[in-house]
């Protein structure tokens, strides 16, 4: 059946899935004519629906346009379209049936409501009151403006509202005469708080504490009540509100009860938001925990623990699940907040026992007073019974274990910050930040889909500044709604990080920065040593934006890596900290700026200052250890003079270490800055000429170029020579890799100046190999040779012994690229072979693809097929191996040539295709160009 909704945000619904009503001027003129369905709406009223007062003069025409969207996008009626929205002078007629529309449907549903509340036929109230607020999806109109604010329209959905509220006083009224009066304290006690004046639900509110025993919360009702009338109204509360507190005196039997009334069991579950949105497969872990769903069926925990970071939505999600399985639990569900994180004092296992006894029937009189005692008569009346205790916000462990079932069908559902260690027999769920689509849905829950698809941009930076938690979007959502007018793009200019965003993101009661603080302090202010050095911790992580290792923190901390990695795990329990991956840890954005402050507020500028030279040693470090992994390279930096050093990464091989390189690369990006600023010209430079290693491979990306030249302002600033000279030899060797030879040559010679003037040799050999090379790319064949041989005579007088594979190997692929140039292939084809053979001993995987592409080449022009394919294929696969794009492209470039030498024109042709693709996808530009000409040459000479 066709379904329209006003009841909420207007929808149109075909029968088989809802129709999107696009544009704020065809929703306006479908809700119009849905005001007054089957009527003869007049082309003047219609007009007035979409510009008020201000009816342009092109109305006429503009009218007919947005009748012609609106006629597309309606479904048929009785299988003929232009049956539904037919042209009726003096205007237009929507045709609808009996059942299609919601406010109709919602009237009937109030009618029978109505009559079966006057013959008290209390069933026949709850099933017509509970379906006709089943069709309430939120606000009437909610998205249709300007038109919802016009008189007509505001005054009928100020008429819904009402009856909304009437029947809602209806089904209470059901309700309580059938007993269930604990059921209905929550959602009464939410009603009563957004509408202060509304007498009718305040009695009913004050009856059903009554009959659950509250006697003294049913007064404090009354007396609210009262005040606020007198305050706002100058009036005394009317009768129906008289006679709910004349009963709570007097004590005879109220007006939404009987006698005979079977006591029911508890449901404490505060109200659900009407905003909660994502969350389905946490949601279905818990249930199957909670339920002991599944086949074979899932043994019951004693509890499962929610836990997650502050703001992540643990107690919404808790609530939300709670409502799901009301009917799995019998005999009622408690409800407590155990006050762990926040401004009042952590409820103490005791009291909350005592509470709960009460609740499932034991006189007071009778509870005892020691905890341990209380205790054992709670797990006595859970006996045989199926509960459900929702524990929230929970502080640690010891506040929890005595109010946990034991045996038994019983079960808690604990929320907390901690993950709570040491509760046995317990299951955990982690609640994460929402995911971009739960994100977009809650926002537009809040303040409306169409003003986020208006300004899609602002609305991402909205999301991004929020960091996908739910309490920070609640927060903005509300703000947006509360300010209709407001575009997205001026609360997102409000959220800009480190420039005002924590503060932006409070409003009353809600508040980011109060959340984190509750977290943070519980543990600076512990009892416990090492909490307090977790929060030490926590603080400094805020000086450093990107993830740490045990060996990274350890040097920012000051401390043996062991006891960085029992700090980071501390932090991460606690959901202060995060790992998102194996032995990484990080602080969530928002929470990253909280630290930031901390750090600032807390810790002194010395303090500060330390802790961060202190990180970048270790990464000038690491970073040159991975270097020489990489490139097997002697000729390094001398290392910086830091003896408190801590233990550095690892590297299995070159493989590993490039891979380490590429993880980091924004954290050692940063570091260079950071060094910059620090003026630790020293520490930036081998930073970035340490980035050798990771270069072999990703060089192409241009990101070293830009780490080097960021480095050499800084050396350049702080008149550090040695660092100038090391970036030059460093910022050739970038230049070379990009084929910008005479630039390369240029840098060389500014580097040779320098190790020259100060006797380095070995420096001279390796800067006279890296001429070669250039003067090679330019095809200087009798310079490359010049420069390669006296770069290795000059080797061979250093190393008299072979040992340093890198430098023999490079050495004769220096000689050997000379020699192919002066067309010397045989020899040529000799030494490279040389070469390969050295480096795949050693199993140095980048130099070693580089030689076999270069005997590849040779072997082609030599006409031995097989052996050139032989040595392409090997470096082909290690450089898709190490996920080296361009050494795979100059590696296709290769093999597309030898085919055509040897007149294999289609297997020329793929390669060259593979060359192009490669290019395309990774933005090799120059690559690109050159297989798109080589393949026109190939089609150019029918081939």
């Amino acid at each position: 059946m066709v379904k329209f909704g006003l009841l909420g945000p207007l929808f149109v619904h075909d029968g088989t899935a809802p129709q999107p009503v696009s544009g704020p001027k065809v929703r306006a003129l479908l809700a119009a004519l849905l005001l007054r369905p089957n009527r003869v709406v007049s082309r003047d009223a219609l007009k007035a629906a979409l510009w008020g007062d201000d009816v342009p003069a092109s109305a006429d025409a503009a009218l007919a346009n947005h009748l012609t969207r609106l006629r597309r996008g309606l479904p048929a009626l009785d299988g003929v379209v232009e049956e539904r929205l037919r042209t009726v002078p003096p205007g237009y007629q929507l045709r609808v049936h009996e059942g299609e529309l919601d406010i109709d449907v919602f009237d009937a549903r109030m009618h029978a409501a109505r009559r079966a509340h006057r013959r008290e036929d209390w069933a026949a109230v709850l099933r017509e009151s509970t379906a006709a607020l089943y069709l309430w999806r939120g606000t009437p109109l909610a998205d249709v403006h300007p038109f919802a604010e016009q008189d007509e329209a505001a005054l009928r959905v100020h008429q819904l509202c009402e009856e909304r509220l009437q029947i809602l006083e209806w089904r209470f009224d059901a309700e309580l005469h059938q007993g269930r009066h604990q059921q209905a304290v929550a959602p009464l006690t939410a009603l009563v708080a957004e509408h202060p004046l509304r007498e009718g639900l305040h009695a009913r509110l004050m009856s059903a504490l009554r009959q659950s025993g509250r006697r003294a919360d049913a007064a404090a009702v009354y007396h609210r009540l009262r005040r606020t009338l007198s305050d706002e109204l100058g009036v005394e509360p009317g009768a129906d509100a008289q006679r709910a507190y004349a009963a709570l005196r007097t004590g005879p039997r109220g007006t939404a009860t009987t006698s005979t009334a079977r006591p029911t069991p508890p449901f404490q579950v505060p109200c659900e938001s009407t905003a909660f949105v994502g969350r389905d497969q946490e949601r279905e872990q818990v249930t199957a925990l909670l339920g002991g769903a599944g086949d074979p069926p899932v043994r019951l925990p004693r509890a499962v623990v929610v836990s997650g970071m502050a703001g992540v939505g643990k107690t919404a999600f808790a609530v939300h699940v709670a409502h799901r399985m009301r009917d799995q639990f019998p005999d009622g569900i408690l409800y407590a907040d155990l006050h762990g994180y926040c401004s009042a004092r952590p409820r103490p296992a005791g009291e909350v026992i005592a509470r709960f006894l009460s609740d499932l029937g034991m006189h007071p009189e009778m509870v005892p007073d020691d905890t341990d005692d209380r205790a054992l008569l709670l797990q006595e009346a859970l006996a045989g019974r199926r509960v459900l205790l929702l524990l929230d916000n929970v502080r640690d462990k010891r506040q929890v274990a005595p109010l946990l079932p034991v045996g038994g069908r019983s079960v808690a559902l604990i929320t907390s910050r901690k993950l709570l260690p040491g509760l046995t027999d317990t299951a955990a769920v982690t609640l994460l930040p929402l995911p971009r689509s739960d994100q977009r849905a809650l926002l537009s829950a809040l303040c409306g889909a169409e003003r986020l698809l208006a300004e899609p941009d602002a609305a991402d930076e909205i999301m991004a500044a929020c960091g996908g938690l739910p309490l920070a979007l609640t927060i903005v959502g509300g703000r947006l709604l509360s300010r209709p007018q407001w575009p997205l793009s001026l609360l997102a200019g409000r959220l800009t990080p480190r420039q005002g965003r924590l503060e932006a993101l409070s409003m009353d009661t809600a508040d980011v920065e109060r959340a984190f603080s509750m977290s943070y302090v519980a543990m600076r202010d512990s009892a416990l040593p090492l909490e307090r050095q977790a929060a030490r911790a926590f603080r400094l992580l805020g000086l450093w934006a990107h993830p740490v290792t045990p060996k990274a923190a350890a040097a920012l901390l000051d401390v043996p890596v062991h006891r960085a990695a029992v700090l980071l795990d501390l932090l991460t329990d606690a959901h202060l900290a995060y790992s998102p991956a194996p032995d990484h840890y990080a602080l969530h954005d928002l929470l990253g700026e909280y630290a930031e402050r901390r750090v600032t507020e807390e810790e002194s500028p010395q303090e500060r200052r330390e802790a961060q030279i202190r990180l970048l040693s270790w990464y000038a470090a690491a970073v040159a250890e991975a270097c020489r992994t990489a490139t097997k390279e002697t000729q390094t930096p001398p290392p910086l003079d830091d003896g408190r050093i801590q233990e550095t990464p690892v590297f299995a091989d070159d493989e590993e270490a490039i891979r380490w390189s590429v993880g980091e690369l924004p954290a050692i990006r940063e570091g260079i800055a950071r060094a910059g600023e620090l003026g630790r010209s020293d520490m930036a430079w081998r930073l970035a000429a340490g980035l050798f290693g990771y270069a072999t491979t990703h060089g192409w990306t241009g990101e070293w170029d830009h780490c080097l030249h960021q480095a050499m302002d800084i050396a350049r600033a702080h008149d550090d020579t040695l660092g100038q000279a090391w970036l030059h030899r460093r910022i050739a060797v970038a230049h070379g890799m990009a084929s910008r030879n005479e630039a390369c040559l240029a840098h060389l010679r500014i580097a040779w100046d320098h190790f020259s003037g100060h006797g380095d040799l070995r420096a001279e050999a390796s800067l006279l190999g890296g001429m070669s090379a250039a003067h090679a790319r330019l095809g200087d064949a009798e310079q490359a040779f010049a420069c390669a041989l006296r770069s290795r005579e000059l080797f061979l007088e250093l190393n008299p012994e072979p040992g340093d594979v890198r430098i023999e190997a490079l050495s004769l692929s220096r000689l050997a690229v000379a020699r192919q140039l002066r067309g010397e292939h045989e020899q040529a084809a000799e030494e490279h072979r040389q070469a390969a053979d050295l480096l795949r001993k050693a199993g140095h995987s980048i130099l070693l693809a580089d030689s076999l592409t270069r005997l590849g080449d040779v072997l082609a022009l030599l006409g031995r097929r097989e052996e050139a394919f032989d040595a392409l294929s090997e470096a082909l696969e290690v450089r898709q191996r190490m996920n080296d794009y361009s050494g795979t492209a100059d590696c296709l470039r290769s093999m597309a040539t030898a085919h055509e030498q040897f007149l294999e024109w289609d297997e020329a042709r793929e390669s060259w295709e593979a060359y192009l693709e490669l290019g395309r996808r990774h933005h090799l530009t120059r690559r690109a160009e050159e297989s798109r000409t080589a393949l026109r040459r190939l089609t150019e000479q029918g081939h």
